[in-house]
């Protein structure tokens, strides 16, 4: 018993401490290794180098190419105005009557095209801003219509998408981003129609008027912008080459080489989705330069730099997360949370994965944190369990990956820190309604995908 409240008063101390704004990286080794010192009086040393920096390492080797270009792709798209030109365009032909709508295709069409949702939140800000102003609606409610399209469907139920959130399940079950494709759009569209119902619901109920506070509006027009096509193509080719290489090009290749031991004595099943989202993003990359080429050329080191920068503590805070999460899973007081966890939920272990995925996505205040900790600690057990009871890893994929979107953006999640920040507003403010679509309607989402899983399967 005393081991179990160890590890709950480590949890609680990284999420409070890392609201409070204390690095992921000074954070999660330290409280990993007291966790070790005071459960178990362990060996520390051996813990830290062993088990924390291993896992780190081993986070960061297989999933650090996603991160980087996707890191780059979102800063082309950015430098080249590419980003403010599709926001725009949703945003103007659906009008102001639609403002909230347009808000949230706008965000959802950048992040399902693989931009990362910190750029996607500071190009479509301004422009929501100056909309919700001309339709006279509650400046309240703009980070929540931007977390609604940036931080849920798109993040984790679509088919496809791009985000880390979609690609750290494949390794673990063999699958690829397109997992379970039917129930990721019937439990995406339920994540889009009620949250935008809650919102004009919302903003009805408070009334026309933008409301005081300062804002950028529009801000400077940046010049030579590409036009809508140009703007569209390179994200439209990330979901078409990411299916051209998933379904065509990777079978079709001689991969018997992976066998070797030099190789990690694989096989292409465990790799395919990965290859195939570094494939598409790198080519999508390549062609957003060719066509803005006049626009990025003078800029076009810096631009790359920036982004592979800004690459950077993303995956090394994630990273630590799971070093963290193994260093926990290594205590004794471990196994029995771990035992009652696989026990939630009787003979369906799709109840057991979404509660403990969730749970822990909710405690580190990350998605992809909270999901690499279950799946590097439990993976291979509901692999087995979902084996027994017939259900196909496909469908463990896309539980798992929806299972994080919810109780990860609680207060100290840093996508949602960010947003306020931008946004100029408080969580006094603005929160509620950033709780009510990105945390309850996905996990009201969830539970009716791990429903219709139950009833009919992966589909």
């Amino acid at each position: 018993m005393a081991g179990i409240l160890v590890i709950i008063a480590a949890l609680a101390a990284l999420m409070y401490l890392a609201y409070r704004g204390f690095s992921l990286l000074l954070l999660t080794p330290a409280l990993a290794i007291l966790a070790v010192l005071v459960a178990e009086r362990g060996p520390l040393l051996a813990s830290y180098t062993q088990i924390f920096m291993e896992a780190t390492g081993g986070f960061i080797i297989q999933y650090f190419p996603l991160f980087l270009l996707g890191a780059v792709f979102g800063k082309l798209m950015e430098a080249s105005g590419s980003a403010r030109v599709l926001a725009d365009g949703i945003i103007r032909r659906l009008g102001p009557r639609r403002a909230i709508l347009a808000v949230i295709l706008s965000c959802a069409v950048m992040t399902y095209g693989g931009v990362s949702l910190f750029v996607v939140a500071f190009a479509v800000w301004p422009i929501a801003s100056a909309l919700f102003r001309e339709a006279q609606l509650p400046r309240v409610l703009i980070p929540a219509t931007i977390a609604l399209g940036a931080f849920t469907f798109t993040m984790t139920a679509l088919p496809g998408t791009p985000a880390i959130q979609n690609a750290i399940p494949m390794p673990y079950f063999g699958t690829t981003p397109f997992a379970a494709p039917g129930l990721g759009i019937i439990t995406g569209a339920l994540m889009l129609g009620l949250g935008w119902a809650w919102l004009e619901r919302r903003a009805r109920s408070l009334g026309p008027g933008y409301g005081e506070g300062a804002d950028e509006g529009m801000g400077e027009i940046v010049r030579a912008m590409p036009g809508l096509a140009i703007a569209a193509t390179p994200l439209i080719m990330v979901l078409l080459l990411n299916l051209a290489f998933t379904f065509v090009i990777v079978p079709r290749m001689d991969t018997a080489y992976l066998a070797q031991p030099e190789f990690g004595a694989t096989d292409v099943g465990a790799l395919r989705g990965v290859w195939s989202i570094i494939a598409a993003l790198t080519f999508s990359s390549l062609l957003l330069i060719a066509l803005n080429w006049r626009r990025l050329a003078d800029s076009l080191g810096v631009t790359l730099d920036a982004g592979a920068r800004d690459s950077l503590k993303p995956i090394f805070n994630t990273a630590c997360l799971v070093g963290f999460g193994a260093v926990i899973a290594s205590l004794g007081a471990f196994g029995v949370i771990r035992d009652w966890v696989v026990t939630v939920g009787g003979d369906n272990p799709l109840i057991s994965l979404a509660i403990g995925t969730s749970l822990l996505a909710g405690m580190t205040g990350s998605a992809s944190g909270g999901m690499s900790i279950a799946l590097s600690t439990l993976g291979e057990t509901y692999l087995a369990m979902g084996e027994a009871a017939g259900i196909s890893p496909e469908l463990l994929h896309r539980v798992t990956a929806v299972a994080t979107g919810g109780l990860d953006a609680l207060p100290h999640n840093g996508a949602v820190i960010t947003l306020l920040t931008i946004c100029g507003l408080s969580h006094k403010q603005a929160y509620k309604d950033i709780a009510v679509v990105a945390v309850v309607i996905p996990l009201i989402a969830l539970v009716v995908l791990v429903t219709l899983g139950t009833l009919f399967g992966s589909f």
